[in-house]
C-alpha cells in the first residue's frame, strides 16, 4: 500500500492535520493542491494557505491552480 502515489487537496488550517498524518505515516505524497495565495491584512500582502506552508516545510510539490479544469494544470498534474 505504500507504493500509492497520493495527491492531497486542501487549503484551511484543519486540513494540515490530515496531510501531516499521511506524511508521517510514510505514504508517498507526490503533490499538494491548494488555493492560490490571497491578499490579506491592511497591507494586502499575499498570504499562503496553512496547507501550502506545511507542504513547503516538508519539501512537497505544491500546485495552486486558479481553475481545476485548465489544460495547463491538468498537464502538470
Amino acid at each position: 500500500m505504500r507504493d500509492l502515489k497520493i495527491v492531497f487537496m486542501g487549503t484551511p488550517e484543519f486540513a494540515v492535520f490530515t496531510l501531516k498524518t499521511i506524511v508521517e505515516a510514510g505514504f508517498n505524497v507526490v503533490g499538494v493542491i491548494t488555493a492560490p495565495d490571497k491578499p490579506a491584512g491592511r497591507g494586502r500582502k499575499l498570504q499562503e494557505s496553512a496547507v501550502k506552508k506545511y507542504a513547503g516545510e516538508q519539501g512537497l510539490k505544491v500546485l495552486q491552480p486558479t481553475n481545476l479544469k485548465s489544460e495547463a494544470f491538468l498537464e502538470e498534474l
